[in-house]
């Protein structure tokens, strides 16, 4: 027979085991996911509409956030779980302190891609680089991708980019600052330029985006280090959705689909959803993304310490 002491450690540990979920039954963290209104998301759009994150069982919330620089501090503040900086504004993020680390990639640059640029106020002259010295310029946040290679694009053509007043407007502005002469030009992207030009509002100076090397991410995905910690398999969970979602992507047949999930959480009208131009998908970072990165912004001393590169990917 049992005896005592034996009888209530068995009962114990029945209870303990009954009162932790089953393996089946446990649950990835919510996440809410924070991204700004460009084509460079479409592997996550498509990932939330084809189903490839409930096929892992996570549960993600897409919330728009209207500046890209916004996006490290709000991942600081747990008000998002995964967001979709800009390289340079993710790398500044880390050199200011912050200790975020990349969990996939968003959209990667190609030569292909005309679908941002300078856009310039109608009657303001700007036809080139040289053109821009004393303008005021609109950026879509300071430090963040548009930001920074137009700024090289500066540099490479000969003009000294602090000659250039640079100020910080989110996309759905570009339009309605243009018209009311708040600024000369903006750096935009589609579909927010082709309204501009459509409208007559302003018209493409320069597409000097297709200057750029190709295959190096314009958006990544981070998380804080401690969440990744905390959530490894949700985090490559996610990754691996990307992965799916980039596959499909790259299927000519599926180009449909694609451009309604985009539609869905960037709200483009029909007309424009048909010509919008989505860049090819880039779901893995890898350190010589990023090297590029830290290579341009020392350039423009945009970086006060040395970053490991390697120490940023998540596995």
């Amino acid at each position: 027979m049992m005896n005592r002491r034996t009888l209530l450690s068995a009962l114990a540990a029945a209870s303990a085991t009954a009162a932790l979920p089953s393996h089946a039954q446990q649950s990835n963290p919510k996440i809410v996911f924070g991204y700004t209104a460009v084509t460079d998301f479409a592997s996550v759009f498509v990932a939330a509409e084809e189903g490839y994150f409930k096929k892992r069982n996570l549960d993600v919330e897409l919330k728009f956030i209207p500046l890209n620089s916004t996006i490290p501090a709000a991942l600081q503040s747990d008000s998002l779980q995964i967001g979709g900086p800009t390289p340079s504004v993710f790398l500044q993020a880390v050199d200011g302190g912050l200790d975020l680390v990349l969990v996939a990639g968003g959209g990667l640059t190609s030569k292909t891609i005309t679908g941002f640029g300078l856009v310039a106020r109608a009657g303001s002259g700007i036809k080139g680089p040289q053109d821009c010295i004393g303008k005021k310029i609109g950026v879509p946040g300071l430090g963040a991708f548009l930001h920074v290679t137009f700024r090289a694009w500066l540099k490479d053509s000969g003009v000294d980019y602090r000659k250039v007043n640079f100020v910080e407007a989110a996309f759905p502005q570009h339009a309605d600052l243009l018209r009311g002469g708040s600024v000369d030009a903006v750096v935009s992207a589609d579909p927010f330029m082709s309204r501009i030009t459509e409208s007559g509002a302003g018209y493409v100076a320069s597409y000097y985006s297709t200057f750029l090397p190709e295959h190096n991410q314009t958006i990544v995905h981070a998380a804080k280090r401690e969440w990744v910690a905390k959530n490894p398999a949700t985090a490559r969970a996610f990754r691996e959705s990307l992965v799916e979602s980039a596959a499909f992507m790259q299927q000519p047949k599926n180009d449909a689909k694609v451009r309604a999930s985009i539609g869905k959480y960037i709200k483009l009208p029909p007309e424009v959803l048909a010509k919008v131009q989505i860049s090819p998908p880039g779901p893995t970072v890898s350190e010589k993304q990023l090297g590029y990165w830290t290579g341009l912004m020392k350039e423009q001393d945009m970086l006060k310490t040395n970053i490991d590169v390697a120490k940023l990917i998540a596995k």
